[in-house]
């Protein structure tokens, strides 16, 4: 695939090149700053018309206890099998691939995040939250190269 690369593809590569090993199936960023800017969707994001697939996350935010275990719902408008992955997004920083085929761990990920579901309802588990993990908590479908719309990511704080 490298030796193939054209300039505009680029920043795509650049973009997707850490998560390769996760197997993801993906589109293409026009930018860098692009394929953060849509949170790392991969597809392109639209208004929500005939064909997208609509994820929701619950809850919208959180502030929870050091020690406590923690549950993230992320919910698709269409079966999307176990083509689920969840990131973790802290300030400053690209969004990190927790978990990928709903249940998978990323090599290098604490055993403490652990994921869930099939169809249309996946969770996000935190065992014994650390400091460490507050962030943006994002799930993203990846089923085909269709539009993804998201409704929110789950901003969680903990002290």
């Amino acid at each position: 695939m490298e030796k193939n690369l054209k300039k505009q593809h680029l920043p795509f590569f650049h973009c997707f090149s850490k998560v390769k090993k996760a197997k993801i199936l993906f589109g293409c960023c026009s930018s860098f700053s692009i394929c953060f800017n849509n949170l790392l969707l991969f597809f392109h994001v639209s208004s929500g018309s005939s064909g997208d697939i609509l994820l929701t996350q619950t809850p919208g935010s959180q502030s929870v206890v050091l020690g406590q275990t923690v549950s993230i719902r992320c919910k698709t408008s269409t079966s999307v099998g176990t083509y689920l992955n969840w990131y973790l997004q802290k300030p400053g920083e690209a969004p990190k691939l927790l978990i990928y085929s709903s249940t998978s761990r990323q090599s290098g990920v604490s055993t403490r995040f652990s994921g869930s579901g099939s169809g249309t309802d996946f969770t996000l588990t935190v065992s014994g939250v650390q400091t460490e993990d507050s962030g943006d908590y994002y799930c993203q479908q990846v089923t085909a190269p269709v539009h993804t719309v998201i409704q929110r990511r789950t901003k969680t704080s903990v002290s």
